[in-house]
């Protein structure tokens, strides 16, 4: 079989960053007038989560100093349903592996799966909080805002999704998931944290806003009666800034790897434009006739939840797969299709083959391919010269390396361009 020429391009999105994390964490917590709320001595739960933001570490740490020279004493909770194998220890080592820990942060870090019920949403279900956040005097809700990749609404991935799902522990998690079904994530969500609102003691959120090259870009302090509005506001912005791929057909992506630092669904769906789940088969653009992954993170320990979006895999991620992390998250999350492992070769150069006798009538050196890291990583794309017209009339992609065969090494796996 001939493989196409490939070549790196480089995308061009906004680069607004914010150079100074700390200060602008600073700035927007004095806007609040804490200190009329927080009293000397108070206790402060600040939530964690377990999606790979980008210095998330650097943003927890300066909180938990705002709320220390206001004079309360923090604490760090893990909030992030049933992440971490859904036991206290996975969930600390999560935040670990994200640079917080009790010496990092210079404060303790409280987990537990247990969960309070504080009473019950207007449809009838349980409101589960964390036992720890409900023992405190003040709760700080810190995460970054994004389009879901399980549903749309105006409030998706953020604020409120930490308070009802990150807060509710295991028990909440799988409670909520399956409400959904019935209701709507949107429903579920909106009126789970209106009643975390309403009863638990918030004493703000701090929404963050990443743009298209996982930097930060946005940080906004929000007070509790603020931060619906406030979120649906960052939400948009967040659509805005998110990086996307730059062509509507595809006939074979390549997705180097996959895992829960990238994405809640391995690769994002809103990437790649294929979503199955049980609430419908949600399919937007790009188009992508087959998907091929090759590896799993590092850092997701072995929770392979996504790989059943891919058409085919390697030996190399299935052997990595952790079955009891993964089904734990993709049962609760009520997607097991999510979990399902799909045809998987010793060598890459067999899954490529299988993926360019898959697509039609086409010969493979004129397929439409697409080689990326991962769904996080969309600044540097390899690309097949099926796209050298379209390359030529952008104004927003350039091509950077000169056209050249797909590279496979003597072992028959795939030199990824992005390693160089």
């Amino acid at each position: 079989m001939v493989l196409p020429e490939m070549a790196l391009v480089e995308q061009i999105f906004d680069p607004q960053k914010i150079d100074d994390i700390p200060a602008e964490v600073a700035r927007e917590t004095e806007t609040l007038s804490l200190a009329n709320k927080l009293k000397r001595g108070h206790t402060v739960a600040i939530t964690a989560g377990s999606r790979g933001i980008r210095n998330i570490d650097v943003i927890t740490k300066s909180v938990v100093r705002q709320i220390k020279e206001l004079g309360g004493n923090p604490f760090i909770i893990p909030a992030m349903g049933s992440h971490g194998g859904a036991t206290p220890e996975g969930q600390i080592k999560v935040l670990q592996k994200y640079g917080i820990s009790e010496s990092t942060m210079g404060c303790p870090i409280r987990s537990t799966m247990e969960v309070v019920r504080i009473g019950d949403a207007r449809d009838g279900y349980p409101v589960f909080v964390d036992r720890y956040a409900m023992e405190a005097d003040h709760i700080v809700v810190v995460n970054r805002i994004k389009p879901h990749t399980k549903f749309e609404g105006p409030i998706e991935s953020g604020l409120m999704k930490m308070m009802a799902i990150g807060m509710g522990n295991h028990q909440g998690a799988q409670y909520y998931h399956r409400a959904a079904i019935c209701f709507t994530f949107p429903r579920v969500i909106e009126t789970v944290a209106t009643e975390i609102l309403r009863r638990c003691q918030i004493l703000f959120g701090l929404g963050v806003v990443e743009n298209a090259y996982d930097e930060i870009c946005l940080i906004k302090a929000l007070l509790p009666e603020d931060i619906y509005d406030g979120e649906k506001a960052l939400l948009v912005e967040a659509k805005a800034r998110m990086p996307r791929l730059p062509f509507d057909e595809i006939d074979v992506l390549i997705v180097d790897e996959i895992g829960k630092n990238i994405s809640g669904t391995g690769m994002d769906t809103n990437v790649t434009g294929r979503n199955r789940d049980i609430l419908g088969n949600f399919a937007s653009t790009p188009r992508i006739k087959r998907i091929f992954v090759r590896d799993l993170t590092k850092e997701s320990e072995g929770n392979a939840t996504g790989i059943g979006f891919a058409d085919f895999t390697t030996s190399r991620l299935v052997n990595k797969i952790d079955r009891k992390k993964t089904y734990i998250n993709s049962l609760a999350g009520i997607s097991p299709e999510k979990a399902a492992i799909p045809m998987y070769f010793d060598k890459d150069i067999e899954a490529i083959e299988a993926c360019l006798s898959t697509i039609g009538d086409i010969a493979s050196e004129k397929s439409r391919v697409v080689h990326i890291r991962s769904t996080l990583h969309l600044n540097h794309i390899s690309v097949s010269r099926a796209f050298e017209p379209e390359l030529i009339r952008s104004q927003s992609v350039r091509r950077v390396t000169e056209w050249q065969v797909l590279e496979v090494g003597e072992d028959g796996n795939i030199v990824s361009p992005f390693l160089k």
